[in-house]
């Protein structure tokens, strides 16, 4: 039987995270012959059961129009695919990218950020809180059950570190359980480049969802949107017989290269302009670095606040997110009256955590499917019920 030869390691930046010097695991474990660690992560996380639920978890539409839009996964897929480009273009550690880009999203409760928001505000009143970012570390360290030999999927440092501070600054004064993720550096590129990766993505992906759902037309964006008109004068000038959606996909297509491009080369300026040739002048600098340009960025924000206006706040829209944020709601609000209600596997926790924390973290893993399952059963009947008496 022929032995498996290990993979050379790929030729990475200076300022790139390379896999030798990871801070580890929690738990040893012993070396896989052919896959490093950040490639067992990403792995890991395809495999995990919070990632398959995102197929059924809102992105914008809760209950779509159509099998074509993006749900929470698809969304994944599309920002590990333009991650990775950027890292290969970075010559960053395209592996730790990519385990990062796919687990960046496990932490989302049903119903997207609607979910999010009103789980937040549950947990206010109990004084406590819910963040996506620190569920999705919960997620990996302790409520996936995959392994005899250790609790979670025994993630390394820096993916557990990039699910966490990828996106958001944490104070060590505020979060004093987080200290061992060295709050007080920027995390490395590979973590950084996420946050603006997914951005660009489902901004573009929203525009492409709003125009298929009907609730956005060509006109609209070319009206509010300057940068997508200036491509989209192009295309039509030079394919004037072509239908409208060919227009629209070709305009939009040109709209996402530009804002990756611009991420790659803004991104690389900068880090010659500041010398940083280390990860350690990476995680020492004041702020972090991979990001577009100033000017492109404002394009991009010009975009974000289209979207606000024109989908997000569309009364379609808003619909289904009252929909949802009052059910996520009702049932929160139902296992914490009667918390003998919840699964087996959740209620010895309430002797050894807050009941509060212990229902915030089952209906946070739920997909939306399982949420009206679980309403209708527990919430919708009760209420039945008590008005036929």
């Amino acid at each position: 039987m022929h032995r498996v030869p290990t993979p050379k390691p790929r030729c990475l930046a200076d300022y790139a995270m390379p896999v030798e010097q990871s801070l580890g695991r929690r738990y040893a474990e012993s070396p896989h012959p052919y896959r490093n660690e950040y490639e067992r992560d990403r792995d890991r996380i395809i495999h995990s059961r919070a990632f398959r639920r995102l197929e059924n978890k809102t992105q914008v539409f809760a209950h779509r129009y159509s099998d074509h839009f993006r749900t929470r996964l698809t969304h994944t897929l599309e920002v590990a695919q333009i991650s990775r480009t950027v890292a290969q273009a970075l010559r960053l550690n395209t592996d730790l990218v990519e385990a990062l880009a796919l687990a960046h999203d496990v932490g989302h409760p049903p119903f997207g950020h609607a979910g999010e928001a009103v789980l937040g505000r549950l947990m206010r009143r109990h004084q406590a809180r819910f963040d996506h970012n620190l569920h999705a570390l919960r997620i990996v360290e302790h409520f996936e059950q995959k392994y005899a030999d250790f609790p979670g999927l025994n993630l390394t440092f820096e993916v557990r570190e990039g699910i966490i501070k990828h996106s958001q600054d944490y104070d060590p004064r505020l979060y004093p359980e987080l200290t061992e993720y060295r709050l007080d550096e920027m995390p490395p590129l590979e973590a950084q480049l996420i946050d603006v990766t997914d951005e660009i993505t489902y901004n573009c992906a929203d525009l492409d969802d709003g125009y298929e759902s009907g609730l956005l037309t060509v006109e609209m964006i070319r009206q509010g949107v300057p940068v997508f008109e200036k491509f989209y004068g192009a295309i039509a000038r030079r394919y004037f017989a072509a239908a409208e959606k060919l227009r629209f996909n070709e305009s939009l297509k040109r709209l996402l290269d530009f804002l990756v491009t611009d991420l790659i080369e803004a991104t690389l300026e900068r880090l010659c302009e500041l010398n940083i040739r280390s990860v350690k002048q990476v995680r020492t600098h004041p702020h972090r670095l991979a990001g577009l340009s100033r000017g492109v960025a404002r394009n991009n924000a010009h975009l974000k606040q289209f979207l606000h206006r024109n989908l997000y706040s569309h009364e379609n829209i808003s619909a289904e997110r009252r929909h949802g944020v009052r059910h996520v709601e009702k049932l929160f609000e139902y296992f914490v009256k009667y918390p003998r209600r919840l699964p087996a596997s959740y209620l010895p926790r309430t002797s050894r955590e807050p009941v509060h924390r212990v229902v915030c973290d089952y209906i946070a893993g739920m997909t939306d499917n399982y949420l009206e399952l679980q309403y209708r059963k527990h919430v919708a009947q009760r209420s039945f019920t008590g008005r036929r008496r």
